[in-house]
């Protein structure tokens, strides 16, 4: 039985492809997202909706609370047990989603960082306090400059990571995640792989826009004020950094206006959805789906994995 892997960027319809082709064949989802493991981000992440997931199984989502983490290597250990207990249940397994770092870690393994260490990441954090972190940044700049030109000035938690690993590692991130490190092991074969997205840039941004605003429509500000009040929950959780909820935070907070955030959460929508794509352009093996038209995408789609099934 083979495996499918559903990618494309943010808004390009993956999730209902994925459940039009649940009608018709037997599958089950393993979700690649790294805000629907959280449990209350419903909003926020599109999560499907308890009718959804009763009518198609989905799986890693809701599997962690907001102030826990969940990592790279977590993901990929769950989606190969998962990707067996499907099979062995002689349905598909369905890899959907647009955290294309964890299609990566799942298909090319993960190098071995070194552990995190409470001591220098306590260093880090004073620096930073002192310093900002601006200037941390600049400082992984002149340490890993590939790490630097990847990761944010603004995303702390991946600055003081990539910080960490040059300082007790011996090695810099992106030498550990180029392949210096060791790997994994593959993803076995069979895997069929589907990218779905619009052929025309206009019609991925006009998804965005339109999905942003049904999220706040729906709630996603109120959603992000209940999450701030649980118990170890702020506006710095790594789960609260993801897109749409860092500008809702900012919004509560009174450092954005009710424009601002959904300019500043498109925006960075957008930005997202070109990383995806940058990504999945360089990959191989990847069959292109336009998903502008969604009855067409579901055609070529089980056309596709019809011919491609082993």
């Amino acid at each position: 039985m083979a495996a499918l892997l559903l990618a494309g960027p943010t808004a390009s319809g993956k999730s209902a492809l994925a459940a039009a082709l649940g009608r018709r064949l037997k599958m089950e989802v393993v979700s690649v997202d790294t805000v629907q493991v959280y449990r209350g981000m419903d909003i926020g992440s599109a999560k499907p909706s308890a009718a959804e997931r009763a009518a198609l199984p989905h799986h890693l989502v809701d599997i962690r609370e907001p102030h826990e983490t969940y990592s790279a290597a977590e993901f990929r250990a769950d989606a190969l047990r998962l990707i067996k207990e499907v099979q062995a249940r002689g349905r598909m397994p369905a890899l959907v989603g647009g955290a294309m770092f964890y299609f990566k870690a799942l298909e090319d393994g993960l190098a071995k960082m070194p552990a995190a260490d409470a001591g220098v990441r306590r260093a880090i954090l004073r620096e930073a306090q002192t310093r900002g972190w601006p200037a941390m940044h600049e400082k992984l700049r002149a340490m890993d400059a590939k790490s630097a030109a990847r990761i944010s000035p603004g995303d702390r938690q991946r600055i003081q990571r990539a910080l960490e690993v040059c300082i007790t590692g011996g090695k810099t991130m992106s030498a550990l995640l180029e392949g210096e490190g060791g790997g994994g092991g593959a993803l076995p074969e069979p895997v069929i792989r589907i990218v779905l997205a619009p052929a025309r840039r206009a019609a991925l941004h006009r998804n965005i826009a339109r999905r942003f605003d049904a999220m706040l429509a729906a709630g996603l500000v109120e959603e992000t004020r209940r999450l701030l009040a649980r118990p170890g929950v702020s506006a710095a959780s790594p789960a609260m950094r993801a897109v749409g909820y860092r500008q809702a935070c900012a919004h509560l907070a009174g450092e954005l206006n009710y424009a601002e955030m959904r300019g500043a959460a498109v925006a960075a929508t957008r930005q997202l959805a070109k990383r995806q794509l940058t990504w999945l352009r360089r990959g191989r093996g990847w069959a292109w789906i336009n998903g502008e038209d969604s009855e067409n995408a579901l055609a070529l789609a089980a056309d596709y994995l019809h011919n491609a099934r082993p």
